[in-house]
């Protein structure tokens, strides 16, 4: 058997080293989206739409989105529109597209955290309750948009 340079260890070492620079820099520029963790596996690409959020640039995200919602009718695009809309100021259609979004997936937790949110904002707390129940039995272990929206109600609470 030919030696090789290195000693057997030395080049698993190596090879680990390798994996790890190629793996890390990778995980590192990938955003972390909690709350909007795209829920479908039939999706389109959001990450542009996404990092737009993530900068509040709502008006550029709406475009996109609105551009992406003509040809796809897809809970977490609608999501993200009543998103956008409610960030803009544009309460009534907010409300238009988180319903879509909840016709179309009831189970969306992003959808119900934001909606409950959008109740928040607006004063209707029972209807921001009934999100927050909506949220306890899709998230019985807890979740972040339970979370989230539990801290938007007691925040508004204790005004």
């Amino acid at each position: 058997m030919k030696q090789l340079p290195l000693g057997r260890n030395a080049l698993f070492g190596l090879l680990g080293a390798i994996a790890v620079l190629t793996v890390v820099p990778v995980a590192t520029i990938m955003p972390a989206y909690a709350v909007d963790d795209i829920e479908g596996a039939d999706a389109p690409d959001l990450t542009a739409v996404q990092a737009k959020i993530a900068a509040k640039d709502y008006k550029g995200a709406l475009a996109d989105l609105r551009d992406l919602a003509q040809d796809n009718q897809q809970a977490d695009v609608y999501n993200l529109l009543g998103f956008t809309l409610r960030k803009t100021g544009d309460v009534t259609t907010a409300l238009t597209y988180y319903n879509k979004a909840l016709e179309l997936k009831p189970d969306h937790k992003a959808a119900r955290e934001y909606l409950g949110e959008l109740y928040v904002e607006t004063g209707d707390m029972n209807k921001a309750k009934e999100q927050l129940t909506s949220l306890q039995k899709l998230c019985p272990a807890g979740c972040e948009e339970l979370s989230d929206l539990q801290k938007a109600i007691d925040t508004k609470v204790t005004q």
